[in-house]
């Protein structure tokens, strides 16, 4: 079998009303989605996205014309291409599922086959008044979810904590609430300085008497003794981050040196399926957790849901839900249904060899950008 070609939808969603993301600096108008579709002379064609792709023309010649299954050979030829260009991960994901595609399986069973459905929480994406955040967790918690993540603006952090606060006097100590303060990673343009270790470490603290299950990105990238420091504080209490971490020597370093209880390297945005599924095996066997971010689209989702299940990774997966303003009908607009959460809180790998994909090609059409 060879790759006879590598063609990219470029799609736009204009977003009226637009979404007041935590982590944007402006309200985000449109949402974008590049499909890529690997063909072969098989017939098989195999979907991946998550990442923009942008400048991915210049390297296509590398993987035209190879064997599609000589996935490790690809994974080696993407990354020398992410030093000269873009993050192709969505690549990897389009090769995996063809390999699924070829072996009859899902993905996740070539990745171990560890789980066929993982618990999913609710992971929002709005800031909120406390009693506009505590309506939305009780619609997700009426809908099975037993988890929410919810989002801390750094310049709010009274308003953020007292939201906590509201959420878990309304849903009660069984519901599990995540605390993401997006502290390591900064969207184009935004400047504003992370807050200093002093007050982090202060709201940490305030947040783990709330029974907070992780605070997520608390801090910079490069401030691996601030991430241990707030873990020997707060031990009932664990930190997350890697969603965005492109080195994976750097992560490897991470592990060695203990500085997360949870790491969730993304696999079409981070580090790619192949890679991910490594460093987590290796997380894991030092009794830590993966969990991958998962804030794309929901092919996006899939490709993160077939490595995370295949490994063992857990205990949450994220399912980008905030509804109205996130909604599948927004994250999923190039497909048919997509990824759903079950009433028992969690979402399912779909049992269709490969990621279980179904592009609607009718969206692909509407919303390609001419």
């Amino acid at each position: 079998m060879k790759i006879t070609d590598i063609t990219l939808d470029r799609l736009r969603l204009p977003l009226d009303p637009p979404l007041h993301a935590a982590w944007d600096p402006v309200p985000r108008r449109v949402f974008d989605a590049t499909i890529v579709r690997v063909h072969t002379d098989d017939g098989l064609v195999g979907i991946g996205s998550g990442d923009t792709m942008d400048g991915f023309d210049a390297f296509r010649d590398l993987f035209v014309g190879q064997d599609p299954l000589a996935i490790a050979r690809h994974v080696r030829a993407i990354e020398t291409c992410t030093f000269h260009g873009g993050n192709y991960w969505p690549l990897e994901a389009a090769l995996w599922d063809i390999a699924g595609q070829a072996a009859g399986l899902p993905v996740a069973t070539l990745f171990g086959g560890t789980h066929d459905r993982v618990p999913a929480y609710a992971s929002f994406c709005v800031p909120r008044p406390a009693p506009e955040r505590v309506e939305v967790a009780h619609r997700v918690a009426e809908e099975g979810f037993r988890a929410a993540k919810i989002r801390i603006d750094r310049d709010r952090i009274d308003e953020g904590v007292a939201t906590v606060a509201a959420v878990r006097d309304a849903l009660g100590a069984d519901f599990t609430i995540m605390v993401d303060l997006n502290q390591s990673w900064r969207m184009a343009g935004d400047t504003a300085p992370a807050t200093d270790l002093a007050g982090t470490r202060r709201l940490v603290r305030r947040l783990a008497e709330l029974d907070v299950f992780w605070v997520e990105e608390p801090l910079p990238y490069a401030d691996t003794d601030g991430f241990r420091a707030l873990r020997a504080e707060n031990p009932g209490l664990r930190i997350a981050a890697g969603e965005m971490a492109h080195s994976v020597p750097e992560i490897l370093d991470w592990i060695s040196r203990d500085v997360l209880d949870v790491y969730q390297m993304d696999v079409v945005l981070s580090v790619g399926m192949s890679r991910a599924r490594t460093l987590a095996e290796l997380a894991m066997l030092r009794h830590r957790a993966f969990t991958p971010h998962s804030w794309t689209n929901g092919i996006g989702v899939l490709a993160n849901l077939h490595v995370a299940a295949g490994v063992g990774g857990g205990p949450w997966f994220e399912f980008p839900y905030d509804p109205p303003d996130w909604t599948p009908a927004r994250r999923d607009f190039p497909l048919v249904g997509g990824p759903v959460v079950g009433e028992d809180g969690a979402i399912a790998v779909p049992s269709a060899p490969g990621l279980g994909v179904e592009l609607d090609e009718e969206a692909v059409q509407r919303w390609r950008i001419r």
